[in-house]
């Protein structure tokens, strides 16, 4: 059935309240663009698509967003888009969306006009999204199940739309611009992080004033990132599920407002707190990078919740199955978003858009990207509507986008093949890091070329290691603290008696699971952590820190968090972890990528020689000598040198790098290599085994000196230009 061949017979009758003394009792015909509610010209001028639809209609409410007062029927109907001009009303208007048209599952319309739905392209929403009985299109418990329409009125209950005021004075805000070669991205939920920060005022703990507070850009500041990637900010709903248990959706990968900040994180309920965060992160020179969740909303699969796109066009903004009653789901949530109809993908487009240009944020990571970068026929395609979209757009262009490369649809596994200008997630950086450092046999040739970039897996799409977004530990599974201390997933808090979150974490406890006592075991879990830190920043690519893992940050083994909205989630600010000795080494290897450019060249290491007898990088066994190929290809090496030679880098007068590793259950003893060009004495800045060494109280090694590593540590030398 097409949207012309609706069944008008089928479509219910609503009657509209009369129109109250104060309100606006007129509506023009308007213009069918900007979609949404756009303020302008003494009153409000109202969009929206809905290419089914017999009628939609505008209802005002009250200042509480209870009592509806007014239904204004859209007069206006151009190219599938409703719209009317209200004079006279103003910013904070409260509003809702009902719209008029057939409730035929079968055939993939799900309109029901007793629903107030919100409009997809609101900029605020008066309150947070909490799944109740309410929020469903057809009634709860009876025998056809989504079949049969739901006639009861929720326009009380339900959340409004708000009509805002654009205007905003940014001063003089500027994007920090840092070239992603040179960012450290430190991921971060708004909520958690400031929750229990006593240094930040009570009634903003938990805010985007609490990030955007003193003290919270002083720990930022302080550590040495350049940007913050803050999970789902776009207002999302709490799944029914998890209210009946008395939990939350605390990572709020459940959207369905992609233009509204989350209204949770609102100290005061103006969208402008949001603005005035992103101002002094930028004033300190951070980024404001957002995760966002374009491949499913929170309406589910046929029998979830009817909230907006569901209720105003199902059949355009989803991926329906043949028989038009279900939904493709490449996502694990029941539904996923259709980027490939020109009205979903007009959305997408519009809300980047405008994070960039209204709320200044300085780039996007996209959750489950292959779901929104399939074709019409659902396969995923570099040269998807959506990844050609974004590559033409100018916006786009000067901002970071960063993709989750992979879904639960078929060949939805796409680390590596996403096109010129993105940047990825790199699960098998996390995967080889994490198999080298537990003692895993065969791993090392993996491991180097995580260390290099990654070039086996980005070198073929002509993207450099800046491509390579390299994660060991992010908000999806153990924090490092549980990294080192696990072998199993402990997620009974959850819910779900332990079947949920990955199982296979390629974790290590290192002796015990969980808390111990035991000194060894606590001082092997330290060097541990440190192992993968200064290897996170010692590599090329684009680092990532998971936020709190500078405080050894703990969620008891849980490996799936997301509905944790309490201590097991938030961070810890008591003293002891404000004194934790592993904020001052993370803040220390920070800095020292920083100052060596070598670490972060956006170009492959080739190893290859040059006429001068000298390599990019050169690699060693602990005799000093080049590595073979029999060591190589042994599954039993885990001990390996590397020098990269700074006379690649973009100065002259840089420091190379001498990386030196024992991955192995036994204390090494390494011969330093003696390479042609560094005849000079290597300085030691980082030793796992200990901690972090300023240049003046480096210990200093000639070429040909032994250097020795405790079991399962690491050590950085650096090396000044001779001249």
């Amino acid at each position: 059935m097409t949207a012309q061949a609706v069944d008008r017979s089928r479509i219910p009758h609503v009657s509209s309240p009369p129109a109250e003394a104060g309100r606006p009792a007129s509506c023009q015909p308007g213009k069918p663009w900007p979609l949404g509610a756009t303020l302008g010209n003494g009153g409000v001028n109202f969009a929206v698509f809905a290419s089914g639809a017999e009628k939609v209609e505008i209802c005002l409410f009250d200042a509480g967003g209870t009592r509806e007062e007014q239904r204004i029927t859209l007069p206006g109907h151009t190219d599938d888009v409703w719209h009317g001009f209200v004079p006279g009303l103003a910013v904070g208007a409260k509003y809702g969306l009902r719209v008029h048209g057939a409730y035929e599952p079968l055939h993939g319309w799900r309109c029901n006009p007793n629903k107030l739905l919100l409009d997809p392209y609101a900029k605020a929403i008066d309150r947070p999204l909490r799944g109740a009985a309410w929020q469903y299109a057809y009634t709860l418990g009876n025998e056809k199940r989504d079949m049969l329409m739901d006639a009861t009125d929720n326009g009380a209950l339900a959340a409004k739309s708000v009509v805002v005021d654009p205007a905003y004075d940014w001063g003089d805000d500027r994007h920090p611009a840092t070239p992603m070669e040179d960012s450290v991205f430190y991921e971060v939920h708004v909520r958690g992080f400031t929750r229990q920060m006593e240094a930040v005022p009570e009634h903003l703990r938990g805010t985007y004033a609490g990030l955007g507070s003193e003290a919270a850009v002083a720990h930022l500041k302080d550590l040495g990132v350049t940007a913050v990637e803050l999970l789902p900010v776009h207002a999302f709903n709490d799944e029914r599920r998890l209210i009946e248990l008395g939990l939350a959706n605390y990572w709020g990968y459940n959207s369905i407002g992609f233009f509204a900040p989350e209204p949770r994180y609102l100290s005061g309920g103006d969208v402008n707190e949001f603005r005035h965060m992103v101002q002094a992160l930028h004033a300190a020179g951070i980024e404001v990078i957002l995760d966002v969740v374009y491949n499913h909303s929170c309406e589910g699969n046929h029998l979830g919740p009817t909230l907006s796109f569901k209720g105003i066009d199902n059949r355009s903004y989803y991926r329906l199955t043949e028989d038009h009653r279900h939904y493709l789901d490449f996502t694990g949530t029941g539904n996923t978003l259709n980027a490939s109809h020109p009205a979903m993908l007009r959305l997408v487009m519009d809300s980047l858009r405008y994070w960039v240009e209204e709320m200044h944020v300085d780039g996007f990571r996209f959750d489950l990207t292959p779901a929104i970068a399939r074709n019409g026929a659902g396969a995923f395609d570099h040269r998807s509507p959506l990844l050609s979209a974004v590559a033409q757009d100018p916006v786009l262009k000067r901002v970071k986008m960063i993709a989750e490369p992979w879904d639960l649809g078929d060949h939805g596994y796409q680390v590596g093949g996403f096109p010129l200008g993105w940047s990825e997630w790199n699960g098998q950086y996390r995967d080889r890091v994490r198999d080298y450092w537990r003692g895993t046999e065969g791993s090392l040739p993996d491991f180097a070329a995580a260390l290099c970039g990654s070039a086996d897996i980005y070198g073929p799409s002509r993207r450099g290691p800046r491509a390579s977004f390299n994660i060991i530990t992010v908000h999806d599974g153990f924090t490092l603290h549980d990294l080192v201390s696990y072998n199993d997933k402990h997620n009974e808090a959850n819910a779900e008696d332990n079947r949920d979150g990955e199982s296979h974490n390629r974790s290590w406890n290192c002796g015990a699971e969980g808390p111990t006592d035991d000194p060894e075991i606590l001082a092997f879990r330290e060097r541990q952590k440190r192992n993968f830190l200064t290897t996170l920043f010692s590599s090329r690519g684009v680092p990532l820190l998971l936020g709190g893992d500078e405080m050894s940050r703990t969620q008891g083994g849980n490996n799936n968090a997301y509905c944790q909205d309490n201590p097991v989630s938030w961070f810890d600010w008591s003293e002891e972890r404000r004194n934790d000795p592993l904020i001052g080494f993370t803040r220390s290897v920070i800095r020292l990528r920083h100052e060596l450019p070598v670490l972060r060249r956006n170009a492959w290491l080739t190893g290859q020689l040059d006429g001068h007898g000298r390599r990019d990088i050169g690699w060693y066994s602990v005799w000093g000598l080049e590595m073979t190929e029999e060591e190589w290809t042994n599954p039993a090496v885990r001990c390996v040198a590397a020098v990269l030679d700074a006379r690649y880098s973009r100065e002259e007068a840089d420091p190379s790098v001498l990386l030196v590793f024992n991955a192995t259950g036994e204390d090494a003893t390494f011969t330093l290599p003696e390479v042609p060009g560094h005849e000079g004495e290597w300085a030691l800045r980082i030793y796992t085994g200990e901690g972090h060494f300023e240049e003046a109280d480096a210990r200093r090694y000639a070429p040909g000196a032994k250097l020795e590593l405790l079991a399962h540590s690491m050590a950085l030398l650096t090396q000044k230009p001779q001249e």
